[in-house]
């Protein structure tokens, strides 16, 4: 998700690297061989994503080791509690022995095989699995490798949907200020954070921006749309939207009667609407699908980041019977002519099977609820009168709150701060967020708001 964070100081949470504190804060990693040793490797080896990697000439990596349940550990023992769930795709814990067996079974078993021409048990079983759980109004699962990927075949199939039904002038698309769909350029295009975009502007065929309900009424948002509908409905093969939170914005939450609205409108003007799901489906937001609170179901659904457990690269795309049949001809370029060489690896579906298993077999969702009350109630506790917090928040398993600061390391300062007490936590600017796992324990939430107020403290008093 496909999620980054937007034009702040810190690119995608990364430290800003200027300040005078930065020894104090990274003594534990510079002064250990062995995880020195793998930082200097890492640097002279991989391009980071997401990352200018002249920082790292005095900011070093942190180096992973292993993981287990919550906990990332370094070369050197130290842990840290994995927040964010590593870029909010581990759901259940790292190394989580249900999904390990079911990925050892599948070793002995099938590694991959193509599926074009062929297919396989674990493709099959997914896609039905996930159509089931939209009462069958979605199926017809496309697979893919990544969340842009999944935004691409679905932004590809609104437009070729229209081509093939005789409208091929509808082929402009619309999204939310400050959204964010990935990184390639389809997804850049419907994309509104200039740090992603302005290099590749002359690559990228922009979509319509429009008030978000993040920012504005729900209202004021959907008189928006309907005034761009009302000028460019012909035009306008689908609207995207992040349902609920717009993640890479700040976790900026709106009320689920936005997308109910949305969804009439599209209906009235013949628009599709392509919910992408990638950083809020598979639980995070209170239940299974974010759109499921509105009581809709889009046109396209876009899955991927959690929908592995954070074990291996898979996206999936979900859309209506009416608009597959619209591929299904004898005509080969009618059809969706979208591949690459690993779509629906029976690895990656077998991790998502085994995730889908423990929704099922943990009552998930149900858990998620209380814990989610318990978290509220701690940050409450902890920071719901805090001189500096602003707008604490939560939609689901997602927390996040507002620090009133005018300061570009910010950041930087409370990452490094955050790792010295076993946090692994990257503010979106001066946005403090948690995404952590659905497996901590009482204990550990209650661990996580107390040294989130620590470290935060810390950070304000000027050490890091």
């Amino acid at each position: 998700m496909h999620a980054v964070f937007p034009a702040t100081q810190a690119l995608r949470g990364l430290p800003d690297v200027s300040g005078p504190h930065r020894a104090r804060a990274w003594e534990p990693f510079l002064n250990t061989e062995a995880n020195q040793d793998w930082v200097a490797r890492s640097l002279a080896a991989v391009w980071h994503p997401c990352t200018q990697m002249k920082h790292h000439e005095r900011v070093p990596l942190v180096p992973i080791a292993r993981g287990k349940g919550v906990w990332l550990y370094d070369h050197e023992g130290r842990r840290y509690l994995d927040a964010i769930s590593s870029w909010w795709v581990n759901l259940f814990g790292h190394a989580n022995d249900d999904i390990n067996r079911a990925l050892k079974d599948q070793l002995d078993t099938l590694e991959h095989a193509m599926l074009a021409g062929c297919t396989h048990a674990p493709a099959v079983e997914l896609a039905e699995r996930l159509s089931a759980l939209t009462q069958r109004t979605l199926g017809h699962a496309f697979f893919a490798s990544d969340g842009a990927s999944a935004v691409e075949i679905a932004l590809k199939m609104s437009f070729h949907f229209w081509r093939n039904r005789g409208q091929s002038e509808k082929r402009e698309f619309a999204c939310l200020a400050n959204s964010y769909h990935g990184e390639t350029i389809g997804a850049l295009g419907v994309t509104d954070v200039a740090i992603f975009k302005d290099a590749y502007d002359p690559l990228i065929r922009h979509a319509h921006v429009v008030a978000s309900p993040a920012a504005v009424s729900v209202d004021e948002a959907i008189a928006a749309m309907r005034a761009l509908f009302e000028q460019r409905a012909s035009h306008l093969a689908a609207v995207i939207v992040e349902p609920l939170v717009q993640c890479a914005a700040g976790m900026a939450m709106y009320d689920a009667s936005y997308l109910s609205r949305l969804r009439a409108l599209c209906d009235e003007f013949g628009v599709h609407l392509i919910a992408d799901e990638i950083a809020v489906g598979c639980g995070r937001t209170g239940t299974f699908f974010a759109c499921e609170q509105a009581n809709i179901w889009p046109d396209f659904i876009c899955l991927s980041k959690g929908i592995s457990g954070g074990y291996l690269p898979l996206s999936i795309v979900l859309t209506r019977d009416e608009i597959y049949a619209a591929f299904y001809d004898d005509d080969v370029t009618r059809g969706f002519l979208h591949s690459h060489s690993y779509t629906g690896n029976p690895l990656a579906c077998r991790a998502a099977l085994a995730t889908l298993d423990l929704f099922d077999s943990a009552n998930v969702l149900v858990e998620n609820r209380r814990k989610s009350a318990l978290l509220r109630e701690a940050f409450e506790a902890r920071l719901g009168k805090h001189e500096r917090v602003k707008n604490l928040r939560n939609r689901g398993t997602i927390f996040a709150f507002d620090v009133d600061i005018d300061d570009k390391t910010f950041s930087r300062r409370f990452f490094a701060n955050a790792l010295q007490r076993e946090l692994l936590m990257r503010p979106i600017g001066t946005t403090v967020y948690a995404m952590p796992p659905y497996i901590l324990t009482d204990d550990e939430l209650v661990l996580l708001a107390q040294r989130t107020h620590d470290t935060l403290d810390a950070t304000l008093g000027g050490t890091a």
